[in-house]
């Protein structure tokens, strides 16, 4: 089992930066790829960005891409975020999760994460 637990969100106008982090505890947060993922209302919940279990390759949507920057420092048990000029179109509630534990890749698909924080509200005024 693992516990994780967003934070970071909150307002930001349009051109802002916020910092998310993902702190875990349970089982071994370093075995595991992780992910962050969002879900404005009426919409799906999509990857947004990935990394592997060693941090050495990465994944963004084409969405993020030169924005967000995902992180992960496997000592401290945790996961970053960092994303600058937002948009109005980046507000949505955004999760991070972990899964495919042991397996050296990125993991893109959402069906293949195993354990998910409650979630952070990241709202992005125009």
């Amino acid at each position: 089992q693992v516990q994780l637990v967003e934070s970071g969100g909150g307002l930001v106008q349009a051109g802002g930066s916020l910092r998310l982090a993902c702190v875990a505890s349970g089982r071994a947060f370093g075995a595991y790829a992780m992910g962050w993922f969002r879900q404005a209302p009426g919409k799906e919940r999509e990857l947004v960005v990935a990394i592997t279990r060693s941090g050495r390759k990465t994944y963004y949507a084409d969405s993020v891409k030169g924005r967000f920057t995902i992180s992960r420092d496997n000592a401290k048990n945790t996961g970053y975020l960092q994303m600058i000029s937002l948009k109005a179109e980046d507000t949505a509630v955004y999760y991070c999760a972990v899964g495919g534990f042991g397996i050296p890749g990125l993991i893109t698909s959402v069906a293949a994460y195993d354990y998910w924080g409650q979630g952070t509200q990241v709202t992005v005024s125009s």
